[in-house]
């Protein structure tokens, strides 16, 4: 059983380099650098989704566990890609095929269901069937409401993190690869995002300006200086945020030399993002963490917060940074100023029955960026901005849809929860349980079952069950081992 713990909860270890895994990747950025410096912008919005699909195959079939980590790298850099793509052309293109990159090659774990169908009739599969067949319902709902294109789009959005979860079920055998290979995608992820949202916040780089008043992102902040709200190499400041409070999550269960610096700069491009919701669900995670630790872990835990706060807080409060953070953090205090809160109380307030009472449901296409495409004027439809979570899962799936996904995630997280108390010693874990929690406690706020938020949810769930697993199969090693001697 030591073993077992030790092989579990050790050091996290690198990857080996093999250059047959890191050679790919390595060679997109390679060619992307090159063609921005070039400024060959066309080039690089057809070259770089053919190449960014070929390397997350070439991944997917030789290093199964690297590819989870490339696809994270896509999601976190492909916006930037676009926007230097559209700055090397010399003007904002409305729709680019950079964006299609990281949902390609997400999609490619598609193929697991495939390769790996037997599963989904174990008692371990059983949730992902129940997630797909809901899923499937709002599919069929949304062609005919919505139209096949808008539908399609939509349902690889509510589809890809579940498929990446059943990726990481499906090769449980090599649980401690992907859980070094995830922590180690976090940490530098957190290190270059972290940064480059304070050089955004502070100098705001001419191609970020070009993006924000192409796309007219007025939730943004201005494309200045010191107005902006952070939103560092990804899309907007809300998957940024999700990004970073999963990155401060796992440096708990990291060891890198480096994760403290991290850790600084993807806190301080954090708090910048303004985004509170994600500052409630870091917070929510943190006191989980702490519930669940042990003494030893919950010093460190506490050390760490009140290092970060040492560091952060003295820079936080000066000067521009200072006046946004303390409108941001007034308006928590009195909810009666702030429209923001005032807007959705009052979309809940008159939305909610239409959302409940819709027993059929729309269907998928109905909510989000897909109704650009179910609409002539490729402008966002009625219900293009849905806040509100807990009111988009039932008026996309209707009764019998809801019923099926929402009792597939609660069986998954019922597993996991009862999973990771056997598992108190892998610090991966822990860090999986409180972000899950917190993630799915964030619906009243946004849908987090999907994007970058569905992402991270079902990531920890799986890995957790993998973890789980993966210890199983090591104790009947040890006893065909003992057995045998």
């Amino acid at each position: 059983m030591s073993t077992i713990t030790r092989a579990a909860s050790g050091a996290l270890r690198r990857p080996k380099g093999d250059p047959l895994e890191w050679g790919p990747p390595a060679l997109l950025w390679f060619i992307t650098a090159l063609l921005v410096a070039a400024h060959q912008g066309s080039v690089l919005t057809l070259a770089f989704p053919v190449l960014a699909t070929m390397t997350g195959l070439w991944l997917y079939f030789r290093s199964p566990a690297r590819y989870v980590g490339f696809m994270w790298w896509l999601w976190f850099l492909s916006p930037e890609v676009r926007r230097l793509a559209d700055w090397s052309k010399g003007g904002f293109t409305p729709t680019s095929l950079i964006q299609i990159a990281p949902l390609a090659v997400t999609m490619i774990s598609g193929l697991g269901l495939i390769r790996h169908y037997p599963l989904l009739g174990q008692r371990r599969g059983l949730p992902v069937l129940l997630i797909l067949a809901g899923l499937a319902y709002a599919y069929m709902v949304g062609v005919v409401s919505s139209g096949p294109l808008a539908a399609t789009y939509d349902l690889a959005n509510w589809l890809y993190p579940i498929l990446i979860g059943f990726h990481i079920m499906a090769n449980t055998r090599n649980y401690p690869e992907y859980r070094d290979t995830i922590v180690n995608t976090f940490i530098w992820g957190m290190l270059v995002m972290g940064a480059y949202g304070l050089v955004q916040f502070v100098i705001m780089p001419p191609w970020d300006a070009l993006w924000m008043l192409g796309s007219q992102m007025n939730s943004q902040g201005d494309p200045v200086p010191m107005g902006v709200r952070v939103f560092s190499t990804m899309n907007s400041s809300g998957p940024f945020a999700f990004a970073m409070m999963g990155a401060m999550v796992y440096v708990m269960a990291a060891n890198h030399r480096v994760r403290w610096i991290a850790a600084v700069l993807g806190f301080f491009a954090f708090g910048l993002s303004l985004v509170r919701s994600t500052w409630g669900g870091w917070v929510v995670a943190m006191l989980v963490q702490l519930a669940k630790s042990n003494n030893r872990i919950r010093l460190r835990i506490i050390g760490s917060a009140i290092l970060l706060a040492g560091l952060c807080v003295p820079l936080l409060a000066v000067g521009p940074v200072a006046e946004r953070m303390q409108a941001r953090l007034n308006s928590i205090v009195n909810l009666k100023d702030d429209q923001s809160y005032a807007a959705r109380n009052q979309f809940y307030a008159t939305f909610a029955k239409k959302a409940f009472t819709d027993v059929s449901g729309e269907g998928m296409g109905a909510t989000g960026t897909s109704t650009k495409l179910s609409n002539d004027g490729g402008q966002l439809g009625q219900y293009g901005n849905f806040d509100s979570g807990v009111m988009n899962i039932p008026f996309v799936l209707g009764w019998p849809g809801t019923l099926l996904y929402l009792s597939g995630i609660l069986w998954l997280m019922v597993r996991a929860m009862l999973a990771s108390f056997k598992l108190r010693d892998d610090k991966f874990v822990s860090s999986s349980v409180s972000l899950a929690l917190a993630i799915f406690a964030m619906l009243v706020f946004t849908n987090s079952l999907v994007g970058t938020g569905g992402l991270l949810l079902f990531i920890s769930l799986f890995s957790i069950l993998s973890a789980a697993h993966w210890q199983k199969q090591q104790r009947r090693r040890e006893l065909i081992l003992h057995g045998g001697t």
